[in-house]
């Protein structure tokens, strides 16, 4: 079942299979210390290697590059698939952490990264609730977001809440 909220349209399934034709770009939250291994990323990852092993160097030669919160990475997967590692996280929770990883003013300007690479390509964006995960975040703060950057662009968004 589809649902239309605020212009982003909602739907059951998995985010890393975008529905549509056309080119798409499948958007998620990284964090800021290139660790990667839990929540969405480990669903990526079984399907394209790239992203992980891109979002990995690019950490690793964060001296040299623009990684670093609010940032992001277009990484190809398919001839009509991008994924977008979008910086908007500072660390990891860990057991004893009270505070939430999520940063929404990165995850703002990743967003307008995202709409820029988006509209160059003709593009309609996919993503699961992204900074809600293991980043802590609220959707209530991150939709308005998307909805400025992204749908008030014209740009189609797709937002997937998983079946388990």
């Amino acid at each position: 079942m589809n649902a239309i909220t605020s212009g982003i349209t909602y739907v059951q399934g998995d985010a890393t299979a975008p529905r549509g034709e056309g080119v798409r770009i499948i958007a998620h939250v990284c964090n800021d210390i290139g660790a990667w291994g839990r929540g969405f990323v480990l669903a990526i990852s079984r399907r394209w290697p790239a992203p992980e092993a891109a979002f990995r160097q690019w950490h690793r030669e964060r001296e040299r590059n623009d990684h670093g919160l609010g940032a992001a990475q277009f990484v190809r997967v398919e001839p009509e698939l991008w994924v977008a590692n979008l910086v908007g996280q500072r660390g990891i929770r860990t057991v004893r952490d009270t505070a939430v990883p999520v940063r929404y003013e990165a995850i703002d300007a990743a967003l307008g990264l995202l709409a820029d690479r988006a509209t160059g390509l003709g593009a309609s964006v996919h993503m699961p609730r992204i900074g809600c995960g293991l980043a802590g975040g609220s959707w209530e703060r991150v939709e308005p977001l998307v909805v400025r950057r992204l749908v008030d662009r014209g740009i189609p968004v797709t937002v997937y809440d998983f079946d388990a």
